[in-house]
């Protein structure tokens, strides 16, 4: 598939009325297997892919070069229509306008913007604080105004939700989707009935964010269609379960114990060879042998 026939396919599911799921990526080998598994949209998560790439928080520290040669390199590892995070746009509005052309071109299928001030921090954690509403406003009139596929998806996040409430975040979101989001994202919503409430609130495709042990309740994906989502995103799933498997697998070399206790749990040697392309080296290697 080419990036505007993702980017046809990955507006069209939003429409559907069916939720997409779509699970964080944060490194090459996180996006070829979910590649595999045919999902109908990825997600690029700050968090995980600032961890993996620079080994810091998801506190701002990443640059818009960083992210976008991560951008590059998973959408063009992908098949599967990939969702990134660009933080705050990584500066005033002619910088926006510049990060939406260089994830456009770089691949992606949709873009995630956040009001936050700089530095950013992650969702769901404490510290954040939102710029004035219509600073953000301005931010997403040119980033729709900044992209050259119509299809590409911008979605714009408020994280009023944690300091000023949730009113303040509808209010928000609303104004957002006038100036021309295509996602509404209401970041960490902390019950059911805000969900709710949310879901009600709007006519546009609505994202949300689960997040483990996060403040937002991990509803089933067929109860979070029914409050009215469009997209769940799962951005920690995979480095949460990648850090624990890599702990069990470590403590039992630190403990001189080798590996036999948990080489039931990996994956075989062969798959991940399989995974990651090697079959194609060594026909290369067939084809061209002396």
């Amino acid at each position: 598939m080419t990036a505007n026939s993702r980017r046809k396919a990955l507006k069209a599911r939003l429409a559907s009325g069916e939720i997409v799921v779509a699970p964080g990526v944060f490194d090459m080998i996180s996006v070829r297997l979910a590649d595999t598994m045919k999902f109908d949209c990825l997600y690029m998560t700050g968090f995980g892919t600032v961890a993996s790439y620079l080994g810091e928080p998801d506190a701002g520290l990443a640059t818009y070069t960083d992210m976008l040669n991560r951008v590059s390199a998973f959408c063009a590892a992908a098949q599967t229509p990939l969702v990134c995070d660009a933080d705050t746009g990584y500066g005033g509005l002619l910088n926006v306008a510049h990060t939406i052309r260089g994830y456009e071109r770089a691949g992606a299928a949709g873009i995630q913007l956040e009001d936050q001030e700089f530095p950013k921090k992650c969702g769901h954690t404490p510290g954040r604080r939102v710029i004035p509403l219509e600073d953000m406003v301005k931010k997403i009139r040119v980033a729709s105004e900044a992209r050259e596929d119509k299809d590409f998806q911008i979605i714009a996040r408020t994280d009023a939700r944690t300091t000023l409430g949730l009113d303040e975040a509808l209010r928000r979101g609303e104004a957002y989707a006038k100036a021309g989001a295509d996602v509404v994202f209401i970041e960490s919503p902390e019950s059911v009935e805000e969900l709710e409430k949310i879901g009600k609130s709007f006519d546009l495709p609505l994202l949300v964010n689960i997040v483990e042990g996060g403040r937002t309740p991990q509803l089933t994906p067929a109860e979070l269609q029914r409050l009215g989502f469009a997209l769940a995103i799962y951005p920690s799933a995979g480095f949460l379960s990648v850090a624990r498997a890599l702990e069990k697998a470590y403590g039992e070399i630190k403990a001189l114990k080798g590996t036999t206790g948990v080489e039931g749990e990996m994956m075989p040697f062969k798959d991940m060879c399989e995974l990651m392309g090697f079959q194609a080296v060594w026909d290369f290697d067939k084809a061209h042998a002396d």
